[in-house]
């Protein structure tokens, strides 16, 4: 007779109880499971409870207030960031939108320039408002404006400001929360160039490129020169560090009158020039066009999604919830949950930034993506 048919009601329970309790002070986990009911199933206590949820920041009544009250607080001499995360309701404390990733914002002063830092995260920025945003990544001084995406790579030195007389504000995406669960972590600011045979540090980093490098030399598809190094920064992301507004706009608009994807409209990808692939090996991003009173079908993904409203206003179902949005909100779309977007207007399109974590899930072969036909019908489209 095995020990366990020997113990009947409590003594079993009080047996169970103990075992359970000498298990946790040993610092391990119990993996089985006695019965379904909560107390019991031990399976799913194993899981964290902690799931982003569906949820919309709203830029005009909240984070533009906020941003600018920092600036009359904080300076550049009492901090060298003066940003605002987008911190998931079902993540807090822990400073992330969605499992992987976080959005920021970030207003910089006029003739505000920080000093140089460099990181693990990769990063990007979004410029939202002022035409003379700064940043400067290994050696090439960029300056951009509303609707431009500036890459900052993992492993690269770069800072950041405004170079023009009026606040400038915009949005960065970092895959921070993915490389902290991989205890990848780690922040550097001391940085220092070599004169005359000494390290020397300094507060700007020397400019080794024109400021158009990026345009100049990956700004024409197809065309790839073939007398410059492409080994920038660590050579794990893309080489081109600015893809301009004005290109993104002018393809989109190229492919306005086509049928698209039901369940993702016109969607472009921002890619390396080398190689065609995401930009970073961990996150990608996207412009997606909604065509007047456009509305896609429902699509679940198990990538993560930070959606930022470009141009024009709608509304997304996200995981049965209604999220209404305009012009610089930002909204998580966590994986597993269906997604539809609706752009509101019967005359403007609407234009939307997309970040996902698509790239890290195909990487670990975890990637899927299932579509609700008009039919009702759901296919796997991944």
């Amino acid at each position: 007779m095995s020990a366990s048919a020997k113990l009947e009601g409590h003594n079993l329970q009080a047996a169970m109880d103990e075992l359970h309790a000498d298990v946790y002070r040993h610092h391990m986990a119990p993996f089985w499971a006695i019965d379904k009911t909560r107390k019991n199933d031990e399976d799913n206590q194993l899981r964290d409870t902690r799931k982003a949820v569906p949820f919309i920041w709203k830029y005009k009544s909240d984070i533009e207030p906020l941003l600018h009250r920092s600036a009359e607080l904080i300076n550049a001499e009492s901090s060298e960031r003066r940003s605002l995360i987008l911190v998931n309701p079902g993540l807090a404390p822990k400073r992330a939108s969605v499992s992987t990733m976080y959005t920021a914002y970030r207003l910089n002063d006029p003739n505000e320039i920080m000093p140089p830092h460099r990181h693990s995260p990769n990063a990007i920025r979004l410029g939202l408002t002022g035409a003379l945003n700064f940043t400067g990544v290994e050696g090439e001084n960029i300056t951009f404006g509303p609707g431009d995406m500036v890459l900052t790579p993992h492993d690269t030195w770069h800072n950041h400001g405004n170079q023009g007389d009026e606040p400038a504000i915009n949005l960065s995406v970092l895959d921070l929360p993915l490389v902290e669960t991989l205890n990848a972590m780690y922040f550097e600011h001391d940085y220092t160039e070599e004169e005359e045979g000494k390290r020397v540090r300094r507060i700007m980093q020397s400019e080794r490129f024109p400021s158009d490098y990026s345009q100049r030399v990956y700004g024409q598809g197809g065309l790839m020169p073939r007398f410059v190094s492409h080994m920038r920064g660590t050579g794990n992301a893309s080489p081109m560090y600015v893809y301009r507004w004005d290109m993104m706009r002018e393809a989109l608009e190229k492919f306005r009158d086509w049928d698209g994807d039901p369940h993702e409209a016109i969607m472009i990808e921002y890619v390396n020039p080398l190689d065609g692939k995401p930009v970073f090996k961990t996150i990608t991003f996207f412009m997606q066009m909604l065509r007047p009173g456009e509305r896609t079908q429902p699509l679940k993904q198990t990538a993560s999604l930070l959606v930022a409203p470009f141009e024009g206003q709608g509304y997304s179902m996200v995981g049965g919830k209604r999220l209404d949005w305009e012009r610089f909100d930002t909204f998580a779309a966590p994986g597993g949950e269906w997604a539809e977007h609706v752009n509101t207007s019967d005359r403007a399109p609407a234009i939307l930034f997309v970040a996902s974590d698509e790239p890290t899930l195909k990487a670990l072969a975890l990637y899927q993506k299932h579509g609700r036909m008009a039919s009702g019908e759901v296919v796997r489209l991944y």
